[in-house]
């Protein structure tokens, strides 16, 4: 029999008889584990604890209760695992809550049993026949999946790396014994699964794009991502706009003075225009969806080699960092159009017989920097909403992994939504009083008489006269379409990308 590349200690610590097809296998860990399907009330806690310490004590070499990387390099070593540096690096990174460069016992176990779960996700994605053993077959069908073409020869080379027992298949066991202290990042079927700023438009496009994987890119799925999301930004602007643009108007208008609420800037539209009037300002926010999705896309692409990482996917603060900027390159872009959007929106009727209109006569009266008013802010709100939206949506993904992914990464349509409403709100009550002061720059001229100030000059004067609440105006009928707003892009997304013949795993 051919030696096992995980030693007896290590094989099966965490669950001597788990196997997340609840197949009862033994693992042959030297311990006394009960055999049976992955219920942790099989598993005495003592025995489990015992086998966790008794590895630990053979890792930490110097024996001063933590493990640094040379504990793990010779410990690992020791047992025949044999590890890079780069590899050790990333399992204490992994689990260093408190930073301190090494694990202690507790960080070690809590570093183990996340692990674990992440394999598991990992195993059930390459188990396409749902047999719990994974063959040549499935192994380079699931790399052809992520763009990767091996032949069958390699795939065995790779599985007898695994293969205890010389059956040519991997079991449940096998694959954990290998894979246990050995870093994995989050398969890319997770991130399919997980698709966030291509799906949920809630009339701000300064969301840090979504991955791709090596496999959409090659077919050219991508795009059809991305025409899905700008249909389904399309509609669901539209369904919303009269609030949008109820929230402009309290922006701009609303005061101590003018107290607007919501059913009276609705009564105070019709009564002004008409029902029409609701969607002024409609038309140029529907159509900059196709410029901004298209330039940030491929400002993205280009920042991300710039960055030069060798990683199929970024780190989440390289994604913020990339997606920033590629925010950042693609509103300076649309950015006059965005101008256009505020004036529209807070026409009279009759003031401007349409678009091009309203573009002539700024350009006319004001000259081309009227295009830029509060482009300033605009730009610093992108970091806050960007950053807060991003982080508070992958905490969000991965307590939800942690917690609640057993045999899938599919986190089910109300998960998703409940998620990208959370943080879609979170990012827009971060950046908000930098996207009041953008649209009151913008309406300055709109304003006759309204005298020419600066970013930090409208702040004073905001906070000034009517206090912290003053950068906070129209934020409830802000908050009123997130939902509606999601959830109508959310049905149109998926719909479209049935038309558009885009694969849902």
């Amino acid at each position: 029999a051919r030696r096992s590349l995980a030693s007896p200690v290590v094989s099966g610590v965490l669950c001597p008889c788990g196997s997340p097809h609840g197949s009862a296998v033994e693992s042959g860990s030297g311990g006394g584990g009960s055999a049976g399907s992955c219920g942790r009330s099989l598993c005495e806690a003592s025995e489990q604890d015992r086998r966790l310490r008794a590895l630990f004590q053979k890792l930490d070499v110097n024996r001063d209760g933590a493990l640094c990387i040379h504990d793990l390099a010779v410990g690992l070593g020791r047992l025949g695992l044999h590890r890079t540096e780069l590899d050790l690096r990333k399992i204490v990174k992994a689990g260093d809550k408190d930073l301190d460069g090494q694990l202690d016992f507790e960080e070690f176990v809590h570093y183990l049993q996340d692990h674990e779960k992440k394999l598991r996700l990992v195993f059930k994605s390459l188990d396409k026949k749902n047999d719990g053993r994974i063959d040549a077959q499935e192994i380079v069908q699931s790399l052809r999946d992520l763009g990767v073409k091996i032949s069958e020869q390699q795939a065995e080379k790779i599985l007898k790396s695994m293969d205890k027992n010389g059956t040519m298949t991997i079991d449940w066991n096998e694959w954990r014994d290998y894979h246990l202290l050995h870093p994995v990042e989050n398969i890319p079927e997770i991130i399919l699964y997980w698709k966030h700023s291509t799906i949920f438009d809630v009339g701000e496009n300064l969301t840090v794009p979504d991955e791709f994987t090596v496999e959409e890119r090659q077919t050219g799925m991508w795009w059809r991502h991305l025409v899905a999301g700008g249909g389904a930004g399309a509609v669901s602007r539209t369904c919303t706009a009269p609030l949008d643009r109820l929230k402009v108007l309290m922006q701009v208008h609303a005061s101590r003075s003018n107290n607007m609420c919501i059913i009276g800037g609705f009564t105070q539209m019709i009564r002004e225009g008409g029902p029409r009037s609701l969607w002024r300002g409609n038309g140029i926010n529907v159509l900059k969806i196709a410029p901004e999705s298209a330039i940030k896309f491929m400002a993205y692409e280009q920042i991300k080699r710039f960055i030069g990482t060798d990683q199929e996917m970024l780190r989440i603060h390289e994604r913020l960092l990339a997606g920033s900027l590629a925010g950042a390159i693609a509103q300076s872009s649309i950015y006059p159009m965005e101008v256009l959007k505020t004036r529209m929106a807070l026409r009279k009727t009759g003031q401007y017989s349409g678009m091009l209109d309203c573009a002539k006569n700024i350009l006319a009266k004001e000259g081309m920097a009227a295009f830029y008013k509060g482009y300033i802010p605009n730009m610093l709100g992108i970091i806050p909403y960007a950053g807060i939206d991003l982080a508070v949506y992958e905490t969000l993904k991965n307590t939800w992994l942690q917690r609640y992914a057993v045999n899938s990464a599919d986190p089910g349509v109300f998960v998703l939504l409940a998620c990208g409403t959370i943080s879609s709100t979170c990012g827009q009550l971060a950046s908000y009083p930098l996207a009041l002061v953008r649209t009151r720059m913008q309406a300055q001229a709109s304003v006759e008489g309204a005298p020419e100030v600066t970013m930090r000059g409208l702040f004073k004067h905001i906070l000034k006269t009517e206090g912290a609440f003053g950068l906070y105006r129209g934020l409830a009928p802000n908050f009123m379409k997130v939902i509606p707003a999601v959830s109508i892009s959310y049905v149109v997304y998926e719909n479209l990308k049935m038309t558009l013949g885009v694969d849902s795993r």
